[in-house]
């Protein structure tokens, strides 16, 4: 038996975020990223919405002074990241920089939430076309 089987990992994976307007943050995340809102708690203040990725959601808890520094950058991939960048930029998502390229590899691009949450956008390039 591995790890995994061990573990019981069921294949979902739930990426929690702190945010200073829960509302706010849940309509950015559906206006601009399409995301679906899957429930809302307004007692706990938080939130999740289903993200194109089969079994990953995004957590948001409103927090008085949001933690957004350090931590994990969640990373999508796309199809084509000069058109998806185009896209969210043209929404008012703030980018860090230029969009990377190492040559054969990869594209990265990394923007941010409102509240200043690191997310990144790559599509691969490798000829096999395995992840990254």
């Amino acid at each position: 038996m591995t790890r995994i089987q061990e573990l019981g990992f069921d294949g979902g994976l739930t990426c929690a975020l702190q945010c200073a307007d829960l509302d706010k943050t849940l309509s950015w995340y559906q206006e601009v990223l399409g995301f679906e809102l899957l429930f809302k708690v307004d007692e706990l203040a938080w939130a999740e919405l289903k993200s194109p990725v089969a079994g990953v959601s995004v957590g948001v808890a409103q927090a008085e002074v949001p933690s957004v520094t350090g931590g994990a950058t969640l990373t999508w991939g796309v199809a084509d990241i000069a058109v998806a960048r185009a896209r969210l930029e043209s929404d008012g998502v703030r980018f860090d920089g230029e969009t990377q390229l190492i040559p054969g590899m990869v594209s990265l691009a990394t923007f941010f939430d409102p509240d200043g949450n690191r997310h990144m956008l790559y599509q691969d390039l490798a000829e096999e076309g395995t992840s990254c």
